[in-house]
């Protein structure tokens, strides 16, 4: 069974934390992505189908010019159900 076919490079679970805070307006340019805001930062997270895919996320958040602090890909069984975006500030 050839399982790079049903499970391309780089697709999976991932979490991308960025210095600055995205708010909801953000929502709709990382569709299929959880916003988390908080302590001056913001986490990304959600599926990713492949590498270019996650390149081209990445490029996103370059052309919106916040630094980006880390990358990582994780299970699904450590991956949040939450919804598109959610506000832990308080404000």
């Amino acid at each position: 069974m050839d399982t790079a076919a049903s499970t391309p490079e780089g697709s999976g679970w991932y979490e991308i934390r960025i210095q600055g805070r995205l708010d909801s307006r953000w929502s709709a340019r990382f569709a299929g992505m959880t916003l988390t805001t908080g302590d001056g930062q913001t986490l990304l997270t959600g599926p990713v189908v492949d590498q270019a895919a996650l390149h081209g996320l990445l490029h996103q958040l370059r052309d919106i010019g916040l630094p980006l602090v880390s990358v990582r890909q994780v299970h699904t069984d450590d991956a949040p159900h939450a919804p598109h975006h959610r506000d832990t500030t308080g404000a």
